[in-house]
C-alpha cells in the first residue's frame, strides 16, 4: 500500500489552543485513513502530554514565549531570541524536507512565527499542497488589518497557499466578510463548520454533582481562577476548577490553599471534556477549543472572556451569546458574587434548555469536513506527481 503523509505545524508560544486544534484534525483524519501518517510540529514541549492519535509522530520545537512588553523571547534557553528562531527554523526545514508531505496544514500564521516556515515552504516547493486553517474570530477588523498588512498575509496566501479553511460557522460570525477577504483569497477559501467534539462514554469523573471552572490554558486566567474559589456554591454541589499548565504560580499557589473537600484544583488534565460533560454547569474563559466544547455539550455555560492582547473571545463570546448559546460575562464585571449567582440560576433543571436550542442551530460538522478536505488534497497531489 502506498502511504500518504500530512504535516501539521503549530507555533504555539503561550497555552495549547493551536496544538489542540491540531491534534483534533489530525485524530479525525487518522480515523478516516488508515494509510496516512502524519507528523506535527508544535511550539511547546507540554503537546507531549496530550493523547496523540494513531500514526502520529511530534517534533517540538525550541520554546519562545511573550514578555510583559508582548515581545517574543526565548521560554527556556538564555541567549537571544533570533539564535532560538534559527534553530526553529533549520528543524523546520529539515523536518518537512525529510518526511515530504502531500499536504502541510498550517495553524493561523502563514509564515510560521517570525516567518519561520519560510525556508520550509521554499524547501517543499510545489510538491506540498498548502492549506491554512483559521478560527472564526482572529480579532477585531481593525488589529487584523494591521497585522496582514504588517507581515504581507494577502500575498502570500494568494501567491504561496492553496486553501484557507475557516473553522466556524459564518452564521454566527464570517471572517470573509468582517475581515474584507480579497476576492483571490475568498474564492479558495471554505467555511467547514466549527470543530465539534462529542460525548463520550467514559465515567463520570467526580461522584458527587459538580459546577466546573475550565481556564483553557491558564495563562491569563488568574483573575477567574480566583474569583471562582472564592464564590459560594450552589447547594449541593462542588467546584471543580482546571487550572491548565500554564496559569502563573502565584495564583495556583493561592487555589491550592484554597483547595477543599467542596473545591478541588486540577493543575493539568488529558480528559477536559469529560469533566465538562459531567458538570451541572461551567464557567469557562473564552477560547476558541473551550468554546467548541462547550457548544458540544447540553451544560449551561458563562465565558468570561479576555480582552488583551486580542479581543477574539470578547468577540466570539458577544456573537454566540447574541444567539442565545451561552452567557457572557465581561470581565470588568467579574467577582465571585457574579458568578455565584449565575451559577445558583444555572444549575435548575430548566436552565440547560435555552442553551441547548439555540447550540442545536450551530453548524459542529467541522472536523468529518476537514478530514474529507485533507484526504481528497492528498489525492489530488498523489495524481498530479
Amino acid at each position: 500500500m502506498t502511504r500518504s503523509r500530512i504535516a501539521l505545524y503549530a507555533h504555539d508560544t503561550v497555552g495549547l489552543g493551536h496544538t489542540r486544534r491540531q491534534l483534533a484534525i489530525a485524530a479525525a483524519i487518522s480515523a478516516r485513513r488508515e494509510d496516512v501518517d502524519l507528523l506535527l510540529l508544535a511550539g511547546n514541549p507540554e503537546a507531549a502530554r496530550l493523547p496523540l492519535p494513531p500514526r502520529l509522530d511530534l517534533v517540538t520545537l525550541p520554546t519562545v514565549t511573550k514578555d510583559p512588553t508582548g515581545r517574543y523571547v526565548p521560554r527556556r534557553q538564555g541567549g537571544q531570541l533570533a539564535d532560538v528562531l534559527a534553530l526553529r527554523r533549520a528543524i523546520l526545514t529539515a523536518a518537512l524536507t525529510a518526511f515530504d508531505p502531500q499536504l502541510l496544514l498550517v495553524d493561523k500564521v502563514p509564515a510560521g512565527l517570525e516567518g519561520e516556515l519560510l525556508p520550509a515552504l521554499d524547501a517543499v516547493g510545489g510538491r506540498t499542497r498548502l492549506v491554512l486553517g483559521l478560527r472564526e474570530v482572529l480579532d477585531s477588523p481593525a488589529a487584523v488589518a494591521r497585522e496582514w498588512r504588517r507581515d504581507g498575509t494577502a500575498r502570500l496566501l494568494e501567491n504561496r497557499y492553496d486553501e484557507v479553511w475557516v473553522y466556524g460557522d459564518p452564521a454566527v460570525y464570517d471572517p470573509v466578510r468582517e475581515y474584507g477577504f480579497s476576492p483571490r483569497i475568498a474564492a479558495r477559501t471554505h467555511q467547514l463548520g466549527y470543530l465539534g467534539t462529542w460525548p463520550s462514554d467514559a465515567d463520570r469523573p467526580h461522584a458527587r454533582p459538580y459546577v466546573l471552572c475550565q481556564l483553557g490554558g491558564g495563562a491569563d486566567a488568574a483573575a477567574l481562577a480566583l474569583a471562582f474559589a472564592a464564590a459560594p456554591l450552589p447547594d449541593g454541589h462542588d467546584g471543580i476548577l482546571l487550572a491548565g499548565p500554564f496559569l502563573p504560580e502565584p495564583a495556583r499557589a493561592q487555589l491550592h490553599a484554597l483547595a477543599s473537600d467542596r473545591l478541588i484544583v486540577h493543575d493539568f488534565v488529558d480528559n477536559a471534556e469529560e469533566f465538562l460533560q459531567g458538570a451541572a454547569a461551567v464557567v469557562s474563559m473564552g477560547g476558541f477549543n473551550s468554546t467548541v466544547e462547550i457548544l458540544s455539550s447540553d451544560v449551561p455555560a458563562l465565558v468570561v472572556p479576555r480582552v488583551v492582547p486580542r479581543q477574539e473571545q470578547l468577540l466570539r463570546a458577544r456573537a454566540l451569546s447574541r444567539i442565545g448559546a451561552l452567557d457572557v460575562l465581561e470581565p470588568d464585571a467579574l467577582s465571585p458574587a457574579q458568578l455565584s449567582g449565575w451559577l445558583a440560576e444555572a444549575v435548575r433543571a430548566e436552565a440547560p434548555a435555552v442553551h441547548r436550542i439555540a447550540r442545536a442551530r450551530i453548524d459542529l460538522d467541522g472536523l468529518p469536513r476537514v478530514a474529507r478536505r485533507a484526504t481528497d488534497l492528498i489525492e489530488e497531489a498523489r495524481h498530479a506527481a
